[in-house]
């Protein structure tokens, strides 16, 4: 089994002529990208030469892309880690990417569903929890609505739209 995935940025397209890339990071700078080496993108492991704050988006280089076109070919591809890269989380942090797929269950222990995504707009982050019918909702996670209680997430079903 492959070890799970963290995407930290997504290639916006080619910079300059010389084989460097933009990148939309989804992370909170291009200094915590950089502290990773070995990076995948889309599926091929490469190694991360340099990145560097580029307005509103990253720059990096990767090795074996040297030229414009080569650069252009990732597009749209995503700039991934092994989960096991990323440094440990203090007490009552988490990564976006381990609440994905976790149950949900209402306070009496019963099946609510199961986190689709993580959202932040600016107020906080918000699951999108994918309900037993199938239908999707979006929950505030803040203490009380939406409690990470070990492997999973205790939810107050009044707030699920």
């Amino acid at each position: 089994m492959t070890e799970k995935r963290v995407a930290l940025a997504a290639v916006a397209g080619a910079h300059g002529v010389k084989g460097e890339v933009r990148l939309k990071l989804f992370s909170d700078s291009a200094a915590s990208l950089a502290s990773h080496k070995i990076v995948f993108v889309g599926d091929a492991e490469r190694r991360l030469l340099s990145v560097r704050e580029g307005g509103k988006t990253a720059v990096a280089r990767f090795e074996g892309i040297g030229d414009r076109s080569a650069a252009e070919a990732l597009r749209g591809q995503l700039v991934e880690v092994d989960r096991s890269a990323l440094p440990p989380l203090e007490e009552g942090e988490y990564y976006h990417a381990d609440l994905i797929g976790m149950p949900c269950v209402d306070r009496d222990g019963q099946a609510a569903g199961t986190v689709a995504s993580v959202e932040n707009f600016g107020a906080g982050d918000l699951l999108e929890v994918e309900l037993p019918n199938g239908r999707k909702s979006l929950i505030s996670y803040r203490q009380g609505i939406a409690d990470l209680e070990g492997d999973r997430i205790v939810i107050d079903p009044e707030f699920l739209a």
